[in-house]
């Protein structure tokens, strides 16, 4: 495919930033100085991608022409080069076609995790906690910052609920993924006959949502202070520091009480409002497109059951692409990194489709 005059349009779009970026008033507005710093990045990013690949296509035809030469030693040296060549020509053309897609507008944002039990449970609540860990070892071998917003820990030291903000470098892009339920078979501790169980888990990944995606009126919202409960010290029964929001149009409700200030808990609970009403506007969106434009890899549907942990065999399956890894021990350490590349590939191969690239 000629990629040269999509090419043309990004090294023209790159000049423009280029000034952009060199403008003393760039930072005035923090906000607009944060999109043209990503965007220059990954148009830079593009452009490097776009003269490796062209120097290798003239490395391989120069090869190709020397691998004919009449000197045996020179020939001989170009043709053992040539499959290397060939090889990475193939995987840059492959990842130029992924950089010249229309990039998911959400991919750079920062995200909200929500986990939630589901059935089995004190088992799932303990399984909640485990994925909780698991994420966050994700995120710190990404260099992302994890912050705990709000919780419901359960009797046996796993969670009921428990909600985590993830902010760094294409958050939502790597761990969107991630939404769905999550299976776990394994044995108990309380099992006394070595019976397998199995349990799960609910996850949902949200982009997070900025004060221009979604308004957020005072009268449709109602706002209650009421005496924060359950585990957290004693500093959470001698205050009314939990905060609970009704969002009267839709009825979502949000409740925060994890903060020990009254004032810090109602941030809490209204960036978690206009994260979850960003999420239902999105799908509403969604809600337009044809069947087979709506992937389920990477769709945050809440209710597809995605993947499957089976301790006693030691192995992990994304029913969505059919990927088994035999080294859950890896997985449940924070390795998703070979997952989420099996899963971005498949996601990029139907997006490449319907495309027509």
């Amino acid at each position: 495919m000629d990629y040269s005059q999509l090419i043309a349009k990004r090294k023209d779009r790159f000049r423009e930033l280029e000034e952009a970026v060199g403008d003393p008033a760039l930072f005035d507005d923090q906000k607009r100085a944060t999109e043209i710093l990503r965007e220059h990045r990954k148009l830079q990013q593009t452009l490097e991608l776009w003269d490796t690949l062209q120097s290798t296509e003239i490395q391989l035809k120069e090869n190709q022409e020397l691998a004919k030469s009449d000197d045996p030693e020179m020939a001989e040296m170009a043709a053992m080069e040539i499959p290397d060549l060939e090889e990475s020509l193939v995987k840059y053309r492959e990842d130029m076609q992924y950089a010249l897609l229309p990039a998911d507008p959400n991919e750079d944002r920062d995200a909200l995790v929500e986990i939630r039990a589901g059935a089995g449970g004190d088992e799932a609540s303990l399984f909640a906690g485990e994925v909780l860990r698991l994420i966050q070892r994700y995120a710190d071998a990404k260099g992302w910052k994890t912050e705990h917003l709000e919780s419901s820990p359960s009797e046996v030291g796993g969670f009921k609920e428990v909600i985590l903000k993830v902010t760094g470098d294409e958050v939502f892009r790597h761990l969107k993924y991630e939404s769905g339920v999550h299976r776990v078979q394994r044995v108990p501790a309380t099992e006394t006959q070595g019976r397998v169980h199995t349990s799960t888990i609910t996850v949902a990944v949200l982009p997070e949502a900025e004060d221009v995606d979604v308004e957020l009126r005072q009268e449709d919202l109602r706002i209650e202070v009421c005496r924060s409960g359950g585990a957290g010290g004693q500093h959470v029964n001698t205050t009314d520091s939990a905060v609970q929001i009704f969002h009267l149009p839709t009825g979502l409700y949000v409740r925060c009480e994890h903060g020990r200030s009254q004032t810090k808990n109602k941030e809490m609970a209204l960036q978690i409002m206009r994260t979850r009403l960003y999420e239902k506007k999105l799908q509403e969106q969604q809600a337009v497109y044809s069947e087979n434009r709506r992937s389920l890899i990477g769709s945050g549907d809440r209710s597809e059951k995605i993947r499957t942990y089976n301790f006693p065999q030691s192995r992990c399956t994304d029913h969505r692409i059919g990927y088994t890894s035999h080294n859950l021990d890896a997985i449940m350490g924070g390795d998703l990194g070979e997952m989420t590349e099996q899963l971005m590939k498949h996601e990029m191969a139907d997006r490449l489709a319907e495309a027509g690239m």
